[in-house]
Formats: structure tokens, sequence, C-alpha cells
């Protein structure tokens, strides 16, 4: 028996003794069923929403674990790149790893780095890289480059 129905043969068994609502017991036995009926329509209502988040939870779960097995097998893929670099070519990927700097896959888009004498890094592009020279925001030092290649 449910909550529910207990409350409600209670409720029957008031009704059905035809208790006196007028004496203090009555009145006292009638309060306290009508409590229980309200605290079993509280207990209904947080019951319902406990299910209902306890479903939605569920799903979060799957498609957190369906994300998970996505990235886990992006990550294996590149594991086997990593293990088997004779048997992938990594000049064929967009994002290419060069000795002069990292190129996002079009050639105006090449960033270099710089470390100046006062520690400062400092990230420039193709075009301040052909003008020679730059100056350093840090300390204000210039730092001069050349395009010729140190091979």
């Amino acid at each position: 028996m449910t909550i529910s129905e207990k409350s409600a043969y209670l409720k029957g068994l008031m009704d059905g003794l035809n208790l006196n609502t007028e004496s203090d017991e009555g009145k006292m036995i009638a309060a306290i069923v009508d409590l229980l009926g309200d605290v079993t329509k509280k207990l209904t209502a947080v019951e319902d929403t406990t299910i209902a988040i306890s479903d939605e939870l569920d799903e979060i779960e799957e498609d957190l674990d369906a994300i998970e097995d996505f990235i886990m097998d992006d990550e294996d893929d590149y594991d086997d790149y990593e293990e088997d670099d004779d048997d992938y070519d990594f000049d064929d990927d967009e994002d290419e790893f060069d000795e002069e700097g990292f190129d996002f896959g079009d050639e105006d888009s090449t960033i270099y780095e710089v470390e100046c004498a006062c520690g400062e890094i400092i990230d420039f592009d193709e075009e301040t890289l052909e003008k020679g020279s730059m100056t350093c925001p840090n300390c204000g030092e210039t730092l001069e480059f050349s395009l010729e290649d140190d091979e």
C-alpha cells in the first residue's frame, strides 16, 4: 500500500466512524487526518520531482559517456600516430609545426616567437619579420631579424 493509499484509508476510517468533529477528540483526529493528507501530497510531489531529476541525470550520464568515448577515440587515434610516426605523414596535417613558427594552414598567418634579453616572449607575424626588426614592448630594446636560413 502506498502512502497515498494509506492516507485515503485513514480518511475513510474517520468518515466511517462518524466521529463528532465538534468534540475535542474529533477535532484532533480530523486535523491529524488532514495533516497526513497534506504531507502525502507534498511527499508525492517530492517523489515525482526526484524521479524526474533521476531520469535527467541518467540522460546526462549517457551523453557524457558518449562524449568521453568520442574524446577517447580521438586520443587513441592520435596515440596511434605518435607510436607509428613512419606510417603517418604529418606534412598533410592542417596544423603544421616548422622550425620558424606555427602555421595555421595559411601562408599569411605564420606566427613567430622570440625571447628578448629581458625575458619577455614576443609573438610576431611574417610582416614584422620582413621589416627586419621590432621594439620589445617590455624593455624597449630593438630586436633585429634575418630572413636568411641558418640550416
